[in-house]
């Protein structure tokens, strides 16, 4: 397969990417929602039907063939109460017939509140009138001649053809009850129908339902959940790696939008893939360029710590034989200018130890061990026990911390600061220089401070630059070379030092390392807090020379 025919959707693709997912979920919850009114409506209409049957029969037809027999039975007192009071004449024998005249109007009268056409009202209808007859033709003249001429005078004939009569309202009352039996078999006959139809519409509404649920998954399935699903996997391939498969899933509008998105992103990331390969080769030719580069400059340290002292030595040697032999032939600028040579010399080779120094900070190191600078801060003092005696100075430590680098460095460090606190003193005072720390926002503040000259603040840039001096080689000896060297170590262990220009009675340095112990014990000389203010070193030349340090000579 091309990549034409891969990049070009199928037609059932084509077809679903004309619509959003959402719109397909509009569409299948509207026609759910016209499904579920069609759905209630034919339930409601099944269930309202076989409640009129039941009702009809429960209200009406059954009701009105119990007032049907009552009808009846009403009728036949009167005519029991007729022929008793004929036969005796008492009027308590025609009490019956009384009470079954106002019986028989309630009973019609409810069976027509129930009934309001059908077969059992015309029966109804002809049981009225054959009642009437009866009543007019021979109830009530029998009953009027008892009372007036007596019991005997009513005829046998007359008693006979009033019961004939009574015989034909007998057969319609049956006819009606028949037409009453007709009608509740029919209603039964209805109601069974009725709850057949139901039980029918509410099996095929949830057959239908059913139906609905399975084609709407089926077709969320087609239409959304396996474009999803495809474009999961292709995610996944291109997250594990396989930056070279093609995302197309197809699908909805906003499902391929989606998509079109992530082949983006992968194109994108394929082309950064191969920039970063590209930058890693230059990396690497870097990286070889570099190694040469280094080693060329060991080389050249090697050179400069070994083979230019030598010549140096040599200068410096037979300058002083050359002084000694000829001491009596020179004059006194002779003298001077041989001293001038020596001392060129010497500072040479001075110059040349501190240059190798400067290189090897963060190149030649150790493994990081965790050690108390109150360690690191005896050893310089060790080696600076001349400068110590000679200065008549004093040495207080505060309550310093554990630090974790490399030892052999700090004690260079505090050698540096130590010693220019030390020569860099004031003429009227002995030197006092105190050391302490504290901890301010994961970090050690450590104080130096002294009582010598001071700094002016102007110069907290330049006296961290490599051979930057504030005075001239007469006043002090040095180099210019201490404090670029202590800049180098403190920001090689990740930490900064700076000059704290508010402070006047001396020099203070302030260094900030990262704090990785617990809280400071007490020194040697007692604890005590540090006076020193933290403040933000003034940006020199680059941001490495943020901090300013005191100038070493």
């Amino acid at each position: 397969m091309t990549a034409e025919e891969k990049a070009a959707p199928s037609p059932a693709r084509a077809r679903a990417g004309r619509w959003s997912a959402q719109g397909w979920v509009n569409v299948v919850l509207l026609a759910m929602a016209f499904l579920l009114a069609g759905s209630a409506v034919t339930g409601a209409t099944a269930l309202r039907n076989t409640a009129q049957v039941s009702n009809r029969l429960v209200d009406q037809i059954s009701p009105a063939r119990v007032e049907s027999e009552r009808l009846k039975t009403a009728l036949l007192n009167q005519e029991t109460g007729v022929r008793g009071f004929v036969l005796t004449g008492r009027e308590e024998f025609l009490e019956p017939y009384t009470a079954g005249l106002e019986a028989e109007r309630e009973s019609v009268g409810e069976i027509r509140r129930l009934i309001r056409q059908g077969r059992p009202l015309r029966e109804l209808d002809e049981v009225e009138r054959l009642i009437g007859l009866w009543r007019t033709r021979h109830a009530e003249p029998m009953i009027e001649r008892t009372r007036d001429e007596g019991a005997e005078k009513v005829s046998t004939a007359q008693v006979e053809a009033s019961r004939q009569s009574f015989e034909t309202v007998r057969a319609a009352l049956d006819a009606q009850n028949a037409a009453w039996t007709r009608s509740r078999d029919d209603a039964r006959a209805n109601l069974g129908d009725a709850r057949l139809l139901r039980d029918a519409a509410f099996l095929g509404i949830l057959t239908v339902l059913l139906f609905a649920i399975i084609a709407v998954a089926v077709l969320l399935r087609v239409v959304v959940f396996r474009p999803l699903d495809r474009l999961s996997a292709a995610s996944r391939r291109v997250t594990g790696g396989d930056f070279e498969h093609h995302v197309d899933t197809g699908g909805p509008a906003d499902i391929a939008a989606l998509s079109r998105d992530m082949e983006a992103m992968r194109e994108r990331i394929v082309a950064e893939l191969e920039e970063s390969r590209r930058a890693r080769g230059l990396l690497e030719e870097q990286t070889t360029e570099l190694r040469r580069s280094n080693a060329e400059l060991e080389q050249f340290a090697y050179v400069a710590s070994h083979d230019l002292q030598e010549p140096l030595r040599k200068v410096a040697s037979f300058t002083q034989m050359l002084e000694q032999r000829y001491a009596e032939q020179l004059d006194d600028r002779a003298r001077q200018y041989i001293a001038f040579a020596v001392d060129g010399a010497k500072r040479m080779q001075v110059l040349i130890n501190e240059l190798l120094t400067f290189s090897r900070v963060g190149r030649i190191t150790r493994e990081p061990v965790t050690f108390a600078l109150e360690e690191t801060i005896a050893s310089a003092l060790r080696n600076l026990t001349a400068a110590v005696e000679e200065s008549g100075g004093e040495i207080e430590l505060g309550p310093l911390p554990e630090v974790t680098g490399d030892r052999s460095q700090f004690v260079m460090l505090w050698q540096n600061l130590l010693g220019n606190a030390l020569k860099f003193r004031h003429p009227d005072r002995a030197p006092v220089v105190r050391v302490e720390a504290r901890r301010e926002d994961g970090e050690w503040l450590i104080t130096v401070t002294d009582n010598g000259i001071g700094i002016d603040a102007r110069f907290a840039d330049k006296i961290f630059i490599i051979f930057q001096r504030l005075h001239n080689r007469d006043a002090y000896e040095g180099t210019g070379i201490g404090l670029a060297i202590c800049r180098k170590i403190v920001e090689y262990h990740r930490g900064r030092i700076w000059l704290d220009t508010g402070y006047t009675g001396g020099t203070r340095f302030v260094i900030a390392l990262p704090a990785t112990g617990g809280e400071p014990d007490p020194g040697p000389s007692g604890s005590g807090e540090a006076s020193a203010e933290r403040q933000d070193p003034p940006v020199a030349e680059t941001a490495g020379d943020r901090a300013a340090a005191r100038a070493d000579s």
